[in-house]
């Protein structure tokens, strides 16, 4: 069996002392006498079944304790109900992959790992500062193992025809490059875009992209008052001294699907933005890392790289937004204690680096990002340790209110500043305040 190291000996040393349905991690972390498996860990996720599956077996070859480990593939639209009925059913998996933004909605459906077996100094160390969401106030909600950082991606034909040789670096100079790339037809209709901003509907990863501008501009989303209690952040409180960070995204991000602005780049009407940059329509597209494979697969003649999303000005560090994703321990498993040994050796740097690699999305360990490596993978790891996240409540329930709040604008239902306090309520509302 193969020497663990010395972050997963402590973690399961430590988790010795705690008995989790008759099982006594520590009792599985030494040699000797002792079983070399942790027993069945099924786990299922939304990510690659052939890539995770290939890396569980490598795994296994040299630490016999995954050799009962498997990994199961679900749909992605139905993966949060499946999951919710699998495990009142006592049908679920031992373990589940989950996404950073569910955290909060999603807690309940773990067991959380306690500050004893691995404190907040200790996850905050180890792991990228875009995972803080699974942080509880009594512990760990699953252990970080992907962060799939916002990036640029820039069509180079398109963009050197309008004479730049590079994509914008800040998001001033986007008006230009809007109103020299995005051309009209006779009636008034895009036939070529710049860059996709300004709806919802087609515009692929909208609601990270205006998370995004928000938390650049200085603002929130979400946040935790005096109490301990998650509230709205959007809008700034009475009394409270703010700038208008959320009405200034909003303002910005809605400027581009103004078909009386020159920079009028975007509307409802034109195809999902990734297939537009992918037919070569849309010079810049704002997509995640993970993308990159599907990007290129979808047109391999594409002329195209990749670039940081720009920022508000160069004065200010740079702010990032990521997915990522995590190994939590179903509360409702039939092997608790073998799940969460699986999930601590499945984010040792000997497993994470594969499965990173496998999977095209970067590492959520920050001594992986750290490590020197080629090209894009270079690239992407720079931009998850950029990457910040907030903490959503719902994250179906968030989404509409994004969409409405952006609509509201371009309809020209609400002013900016009624739509972001609209927006202010409806986050109330679904944090139950």
């Amino acid at each position: 069996m193969k020497k663990l190291s010395m972050f997963q000996m402590t973690l399961l040393v430590v988790f010795g002392g705690l008995a989790i349905a008759g099982v006594l991690i520590f009792a599985l972390a030494v040699g000797g006498g002792q079983s070399n498996t942790i027993g069945a860990v099924k786990i299922w996720g939304t990510l690659d079944q052939n890539a995770f599956s290939t890396v569980l077996r490598q795994a296994a070859e040299n630490n016999a304790q995954l050799s009962q480990v498997t990994y199961e593939q679900k749909d992605a639209a139905t993966f949060e109900e499946n999951l919710t009925n699998a495990l009142a059913s006592g049908t679920g998996p031992d373990l589940f992959l989950m996404r950073a933004d569910y955290a909060y909605m999603d807690a309940g459906k773990v067991t959380i790992i306690p500050f004893s077996a691995l404190s907040q100094t200790q996850f905050e160390s180890t792991f990228a500062e875009a995972a803080r969401p699974f942080l509880a106030q009594n512990g760990v909600i699953a252990v970080p193992l992907l962060a799939d950082p916002l990036v640029l991606y820039w069509n180079k034909d398109m963009l050197a025809s309008a004479g730049y040789a590079q994509p914008p670096k800040y998001w001033y100079e986007l008006f230009d490059v809007a109103q020299k790339i995005s051309k009209r037809d006779d009636t008034g209709s895009i036939v070529k875009s710049a860059i996709a901003l300004g709806e919802y509907r087609n515009v692929t990863n909208a609601k990270d992209i205006i998370a995004t501008l928000i938390l650049q501009a200085g603002g929130d989303i979400t946040s935790y008052d005096n109490t301990g209690r998650l509230t709205p952040a959007l809008a700034p409180r009475a009394g409270v001294a703010s700038v208008q960070s959320t009405a200034s995204a909003l303002r910005y991000y809605t400027e581009f699907a103004d078909p009386s602005k020159n920079d009028y780049s975007w509307n409802r009407s034109l195809p999902e933005s990734q297939k537009s940059f992918t037919s070569g329509d849309t010079a810049l597209y704002i997509g995640h890392a993970s993308e990159l494979a599907r990007i290129t697969a979808m047109n391999p003649n594409l002329n195209f790289s990749v670039a940081p999303l720009p920022q508000i000005n160069s004065s200010q560090n740079a702010v990032n937004t990521a997915r990522v994703w995590g190994l939590a321990a179903s509360r409702s498993g039939k092997n608790p204690g073998g799940a969460i040994t699986a999930a601590f050796l499945l984010v040792s740097i000997d497993t994470a680096g594969p499965l990173s690699t496998a999977l095209g999305i970067p590492s959520a360990r920050r001594d992986i990002l750290n490590k020197p490596t080629q090209g894009n993978d270079d690239f992407f790891n720079k931009q998850a340790i950029l990457a910040h996240a907030w903490l959503d409540p719902d994250p179906d329930k968030t989404a509409v209110l994004f969409q409405a709040m952006i609509e509201n604008v371009t309809s020209g239902a609400l002013l900016v500043a009624e739509a972001v306090q609209r927006a202010d309520q409806e986050m109330a509302h679904i944090l139950g305040l």
